[in-house]
């Protein structure tokens, strides 16, 4: 899937490169022949032949680099969400729908002092953290601590 899509931006980005060199090209000949000019009516031709399709092709070749750029990411955007959508859960196979695994399982309850949330040990809010502590069972029956969304603790505390 990878490489179908990204075949067709390199030319994109190939011919942003090649319009940019060449405006500049025009832009250098144009200015060249401007230089050399006495007179307004004789640069004229000059500005008219070179400089301005120049600058075209400078802002041609810029819009071109973003458009390329744009569909790379675009390109692999796409192939990580074929892998995401790929990668099917085993239980989907078994059962028919997969069942979502909480987070954490652990029964100890812990908090971070001064926090507003009680968790279960291996909540990843608070797993490996050394200033956790045991949960007290009055600041949750008295309601000043919530459970975590996250992890989802039992409403029974040891």
């Amino acid at each position: 899937m990878r490489t179908s899509r990204l075949r067709t931006v390199h030319p994109v980005l190939w011919a942003g490169w090649a319009a940019l060199a060449a405006g500049a090209v025009l832009c250098v000949v144009g200015w060249y022949g401007v230089s050399g000019e006495r007179y307004a009516e004789r640069q004229l031709p000059y500005l008219a032949s070179c400089t301005i399709p120049g600058a075209a092709l400078i802002i041609a070749g810029a819009m071109l680099l973003t458009h390329g750029r744009g569909s790379i990411a675009a390109a692999r955007v796409e192939e990580l969400y074929g892998l995401l959508v790929a990668a099917e859960p085993a239980e989907t196979e078994e059962t028919g729908r997969a069942a979502p695994a909480p987070l954490a399982i652990s029964g100890d309850l812990l908090m971070v002092p001064g926090g507003t949330l009680w968790h279960r040990a291996d909540c990843p809010l608070v797993a490996g953290r050394a200033e956790a502590v045991p949960v007290d069972s009055g600041l949750v029956a008295s309601g000043e601590l919530d459970p975590c969304p996250i992890c989802e603790p039992a409403e029974e505390t040891d």
